[in-house]
């Protein structure tokens, strides 16, 4: 079940932060780990730091975008800060577990961490079907990456663990719904997207916030595979009859 589960780390800066995740991961018994443009290649320091994880930084796979990262899962969760421009579907780390740990055993699940000073822009938060949120303290919410990785994992495997010992406890009834991969979201974000400028619903000198709402609809709705195919169908219908 864990090793369906992804850690993105987008951009950092310190390589000894990404020793010290992989470190957490590692003790937590998750093993894939996914550089995403890192200002620094894994040297000695994250070696150093990562204290016998070097396994992880070893195997981990480094990518140019966040797109890349996510393009084969099915579920991606962005950690963030409450964003009040986004108004996405919000997770703690405990229900975040919950969720992760049910769609595991089926899916791919990403989960995504930003930078160390300015976390995730936007457009990256839009590529998650969930924002998860670590309730700090109000008044001194500073948390490192490494310590924000160690919160979301440590309520993983203690989520796996209870599930080991009561299989029902975190399952859903009936079976898990087969999911677009992130690569099939974006593909049908981009079919949309023109399809409404070739209407005039969207003026490309003027393009407002269509897409982000629209975005933000469908993850919220998350449809299933079989759905987005229905949507596409329609999009090319719409095309062909104005070709």
């Amino acid at each position: 079940m864990l090793d369906s589960i992804r850690i993105v780390l987008v951009n950092t800066s310190h390589t000894g932060n990404i020793g010290s995740v992989a470190r957490a991961m590692k003790t937590m018994g998750l093993s894939e780990l996914t550089l995403v443009d890192p200002v620094n290649a894994p040297d000695s320091h994250a070696s150093a730091l990562a204290a016998g994880a070097t396994d992880i930084l070893a195997n981990a796979s480094t990518v140019d975008t966040l797109q890349e990262a996510v393009a084969d899962c099915e579920l991606v969760l962005a950690t963030s800060a409450r964003n009040r421009t986004l108004d996405w579907p919000l997770l703690g780390p405990r229900d975040a577990a919950a969720k992760v740990l049910a769609e595991a055993p089926k899916h791919k699940v990403a989960l995504v961490f930003g930078r160390e000073n300015n976390g995730l822009t936007n457009e990256e938060l839009q590529l998650s079907q969930y924002h998860l949120h670590i309730p700090t303290n109000p008044d001194y919410g500073s948390l490192n990456l490494a310590m924000a990785v160690q919160t979301v994992c440590y309520e993983l495997r203690m989520q796996f663990l209870e599930a080991e010992e009561n299989a029902q406890r975190y399952s859903h009834s009936g079976e898990v719904a087969d999911y677009p991969r992130g690569e099939q979201l974006e593909q049908f974000y981009q079919h949309l997207e023109q399809t409404l400028y070739d209407t005039g619903f969207i003026v490309k000198q003027h393009p407002g916030q269509v897409m982000t709402k629209l975005r933000r609809l469908f993850n919220r709705a998350r449809p299933e595979e079989s759905e987005i195919n229905i949507l596409r169908g329609i999009l090319a219908s719409i095309g062909k009859d104005r070709g």
